[in-house]
């Protein structure tokens, strides 16, 4: 046979012709972002994007090479001045962690590393499995129990239902299908439930009108009397009820159901309890939120998120499920060519037999880096100071007269109106509006939204580490502040927002 000829110029690839250009290029780029985080606090929490900006952000695709230095110029130019704003001190909008620098080095670490942790023995596989176990011991689990990471609650809550699905399922699920229930299934959440659990449901082959939304009491937690009714009545009209998901911390208003007693009801009732812990799972680390998360220890799933109130860089999320065989049996299907070779790379017990991703990418080590770091101590008690922060919010609200506390705080979401006298209903609405869309792009604070009862109201979730009191004193003034030139404002023109 001939071989073929090599010609005499080989192509250069893709690694860098200088390797010392990249050392430099990166040590600029770590100075740059260590100046960007020390100062976050001199910076706007958020700004609107310039249309110069959204125009060379649809910019033609780039044929030719620029080169990695100018490219890491126009990152500069036209992307890192517009974040999102989470890491800002006086960012409480939604529920968004705040990015802890480990973990910020961590991902550089785990992309240079650039393993696949799905079905391989190698360390990043034992990195994971190493933080899987320190999870379930943080959060009341036995070491029985399996667990995986995940992108987020979103998948946390999809992996945690199709096994609760594939236990509860009185036929083979696997192979025929929610199609070849005897009885369709039914599931349980209060209305206060995240939206990924109704997609969830839709994903999963069950049906949003599978999802029964049961109602919550003045304290936004779920009634366990309309619950207990809602699935007696569905076994009456002959429905299969297999799950009951309860709430560690609503994104609404913090709010935990009553878990221990969900517990209870879903032992009685042969149903499967999951857990939407998202954020609220972490307050477990503060042991005087014991009595408030009892039963959380209890979930035959439960799903968290560490980029949220364990403050890591996006994302990293995980779902711990009590029964390891069950998890594996929803799951598990192994082709010829991942099949495990004893002494090989093959990993016998694989990431992927615990949920839908083959290809997982190594987000362990930033909660491995950040634990190492700080140790459980330290973010117990950066938990407790976000508390603590949130029922400060709560007096000083209560004290103005310019401004109400729309319900007491549970654990770290304020919500909360600015109510200036005299207005009436729907006007006061539109004016809290107005004034959180002006408090947002003033770069000053940045809480979020919600509606309660009906009523648009303010929401700040206090999940940032680098939050001071005096933040929450300046988000304060600055309603106030606002919430008095819009009163003028409305008062000059010829809308009348008074109460006839």
């Amino acid at each position: 046979m001939t071989r073929p000829e090599v010609p005499d110029r080989l192509d250069p690839g893709l690694d860098p012709e200088d390797w010392e250009d990249l050392r430099r290029l990166g040590h600029r780029i770590i100075d740059d972002m260590v100046d960007g985080l020390s100062t976050l606090r001199e910076q706007p929490v958020w700004q609107p994007i310039p249309d110069t900006v959204r125009a060379a952000l649809r910019s033609d695709l780039p044929m030719e090479p620029a080169g990695l230095a100018a490219a890491y110029e126009e990152f500069r130019r036209d992307v890192q001045p517009y974040p999102r704003g989470n890491n800002h001190p006086r960012f409480w909008g939604w529920v968004n962690g705040s990015g802890l620098p480990a973990g910020i080095l961590a991902d550089l670490l785990a992309a240079a590393m650039n393993s696949s942790v799905g079905t391989y023995e190698c360390a990043s596989t034992l990195v994971e499995e190493q933080v899987l176990e320190w999870l379930k011991q943080m959060l009341g689990f036995p070491p029985r129990a399996s667990a995986v990471l995940t992108s987020g609650c979103s998948m946390s809550n999809i992996i945690g239902l199709a096994v609760a699905r594939h236990a509860k399922a009185p036929f083979d699920v696997r192979r025929l299908g929610v199609g070849g229930a005897p009885r369709p299934m039914v599931l349980y959440a209060s209305t206060e439930l995240h939206s990924s659990v109704q997609k969830a449901a839709e994903l999963l082959g069950l049906g949003s009108d599978a999802l029964r939304l049961v109602p919550v009491g003045a304290d936004f937690r779920i009634r366990l009397e309309d619950l207990e009714r809602a699935i007696q009545d569905d076994r009456s009209r002959g429905l299969s009820p297999f799950c009951v998901v309860g709430n560690a911390g609503t994104v609404n208003t913090g709010a935990i159901d009553d878990l221990e007693r969900l517990a209870d009801l879903c032992e009685q009732e042969g149903l499967w309890l999951h857990v939407d812990g998202a954020f609220g799972a972490m307050a477990w680390l503060c042991p005087e939120r014991w009595p408030s998360l009892a039963g959380l220890q209890r979930a035959d799933s439960l799903a968290f998120d560490l980029h949220k109130w364990m403050y890591l860089p996006y994302d990293v999320g995980c779902v711990i499920v009590r029964d390891a065989e069950m998890h594996r049996r929803a799951f598990a299907l192994t082709p010829a060519y991942l099949s495990a070779m004893p002494g090989g790379p093959s990993h016998p017990d694989s990431f992927a037999d615990r949920g839908i991703e083959l290809t997982r990418r190594f987000r362990a080590l930033k909660v491995w880096l950040s634990l190492k770091e700080h140790g459980v101590t330290r973010f117990a008690q950066q938990i407790r100071r976000n508390i603590d922060q949130a029922h400060y919010l709560a007096a000083s609200l209560q004290a103005h007269p310019d401004t109400e506390l729309v319900v007491p705080v549970s654990l770290n979401v304020v919500c909360f109106r600015y109510v200036a006298g005299g207005l009436h209903p729907e006007a006061l609405d539109e004016l809290n509006r107005e004034l959180l869309v002006r408090l947002q792009t003033s770069g000053v604070a940045l809480p979020s939204h919600t509606v309660l009862d009906g009523r648009f109201t303010i929401r700040a979730a206090i999940t940032n580490h680098r939050s001071r009191y005096e933040d929450l004193d300046l988000l304060l003034a600055e309603v106030v502040r606002l919430g008095g030139e819009l009163i003028a404002e409305k008062l000059g023109s010829s809308v009348s927002i008074l109460v006839p």
